[in-house]
């Protein structure tokens, strides 16, 4: 069993930048690979990014590859989701989960964090 909690979502201005995070309990963090992904009203939770179990392999959607960036710390049981460069169209609830192997459908990811807004205004 694995929980997560995401945190660092806002409001913040087309072009700024914001920083997710999302703690993992458990003993077993390192044995999953992390994936963020987001979901607008009205539309399909989407993929955004994944990280290895390692975190030497990291994976973009391409609306967001070049600006965004997913990171882990094995150590401290997180995974981060840097946001530069934010649009209006990135505006979603985020939710960061946990796989036994990466994917980039919802369905492949055994736990999901609740989720957390992030607004970006034009």
């Amino acid at each position: 069993q694995v929980r997560l909690v995401e945190s660092g979502g806002g409001l913040v201005q087309a072009g700024g930048s914001l920083r997710l995070s999302c703690a993992a309990s458990g003993r077993t963090f390192s044995s999953y690979a992390m994936g963020w992904f987001r979901q607008a009203p009205g539309k399909e939770r989407e993929f955004v990014a994944a990280t290895s179990r390692s975190g030497d392999s990291t994976y973009y959607a391409q609306s967001v590859k070049g600006r965004f960036t997913i990171s882990r710390d094995n150590a401290k049981n997180t995974v981060t989701l840097q946001m530069n460069s934010l649009k209006p169209e990135d505006t979603a609830a985020y939710y960061c989960a946990a796989s036994g192997t990466i994917s980039y459908w919802p369905p492949g990811y055994d736990y999901w964090g609740q989720g957390t807004q992030v607004t970006v205004s034009s």
